[in-house]
């Protein structure tokens, strides 16, 4: 689920009382003001989680973008050349 919106993330972890990785929390703590910038950072961070993943033999993923499929396409574009 590609996070793109600070307030998200924030109520995720206060319901959950999970913490978050430092390098996606500086995210967060930089862009989480500006929700454009936050989008696009979220959805970078995505696509190299999905990198990531793709490169240590994960062959099949699913995206949850909460009736957001604009998020789901920038993600895809990202990945152009990446996946077939």
């Amino acid at each position: 689920m590609p996070v793109v919106r600070a307030k998200q993330i924030k109520r995720i972890v206060s319901l959950s009382g999970a913490t978050l990785p430092p390098r996606f929390q500086a995210i967060i703590d930089r862009f989480g003001g500006d929700p454009l910038s936050m989008e696009k950072a979220g959805v970078a961070y995505a696509t190299d989680q999905i990198i990531d993943l793709i490169a240590n033999g994960v062959n099949h993923i699913h995206l949850y973008t909460m009736n957001r499929p604009e998020i789901a396409a920038a993600i895809l574009h990202n990945l152009e050349g990446i996946i077939a």
